[in-house]
């Protein structure tokens, strides 16, 4: 233990992909799923027998979630798809921000009840067009969330009692009443970070509500407590770390993605792990992850 009962590690590298955008990592079954958004990769890496699998995706992929129908549910740039890990095929659900070609789905979460929450974002991260979603039985609507550049999480409680919006630029992270409905409540303030800790990017929520987050220039995953106290924080060779998941055989290892976007010549050389995938371990499990609804 560290500081005040702070936990403090290292973490250990995984797996070599060299992402340029490595995210939305999801433990499902006996696998690890994630992404790597710019270079169109959606993979299937399994610790056990340490085979991976790779799929190219029609366009910029940022996440993948079970679907109870057994195939898998991917954010498209376009809007989400039905993809068939067995024969590689996409197959549209929705289109979102037609109107915003320069616009991609960015990360998400699903609750409880198998809806999915889901951001959109400007990829060129320069105007505030993202908003957050709700796919829920295979129909998308608008949340009434405040447009930003750079939408993260959503991370949702297990209980499906609140959404924690990610505003990245802004480096700031909202908790939102959730209704039965899936309507969102006004956000209240939950956490606020310096420039020193780097931006906070993807979250996820674990089995006691506790808030997990990487941080993109940060080097660093930390954990929160519901209250907004820090619990956990472990540290990484490579500044951009976009977001973990926790799974394993008993839901307490921490699997988290990279990124390479926006590091010179020099910190490349540096950094030769950044877009790599890392592990740790962690005390409190993951929380159940239901298949999505749609």
């Amino acid at each position: 233990m560290g500081r005040r009962g702070l936990a403090l590690m290292e973490a250990s590298h995984l797996l070599s992909v060299g992402a340029e955008l490595g995210e939305g990592p999801v433990w499902i079954g006996d696998a690890l799923w994630f992404v790597d958004i710019k270079r169109l990769h959606l993979y299937r890496h399994r610790p056990e027998s340490g085979t991976t699998d790779r799929w190219d995706a029609p366009e910029m992929v940022g996440w993948v979630l079970p679907s109870h129908r057994g195939d898998m549910i991917v954010g498209l740039q376009s809007g989400p798809h039905r993809f068939a890990p067995d024969t590689g095929s996409f197959t549209r659900i929705a289109t979102i921000d037609a109107d915003l070609p320069d616009n991609r789905l960015n990360d998400a979460a699903v609750d409880a009840r198998g809806s999915i929450f889901f951001g959109t974002m400007d990829n060129e991260e320069t105007r505030p067009n993202g908003c957050v979603y709700l796919l829920d039985h295979g129909a998308v609507r608008k949340t009434v969330l405040d447009a930003t550049i750079i939408t993260n999480g959503p991370a949702v409680a297990p209980d499906c009692s609140h959404l924690f919006h990610v505003d990245t630029l802004a480096r700031t992270i909202t908790r939102h009443a959730i209704a039965g409905d899936g309507t969102l409540g006004p956000g209240d303030p939950f956490l606020a970070f310096s420039g020193d800790e780097g931006h906070p990017d993807g979250a996820i929520c674990d089995s006691e509500g506790g808030v997990w987050i990487g941080f993109y220039g940060g080097w660093a995953a930390r954990r929160y407590a519901p209250d907004g106290t820090m619990t956990d924080e472990v540290r990484f060779p490579v500044a951009n770390v976009t977001k973990v998941a926790l799974g394993g055989p008993d839901g307490r290892t921490a699997y988290a993605t990279t990124a390479r976007q926006g590091l010179d010549a020099a910190a490349l050389e540096a950094q030769s792990l950044a877009g790599d995938v890392f592990t740790f371990p962690v005390a409190v499990a993951a929380a159940p992850l239901v298949p999505a609804n749609s």
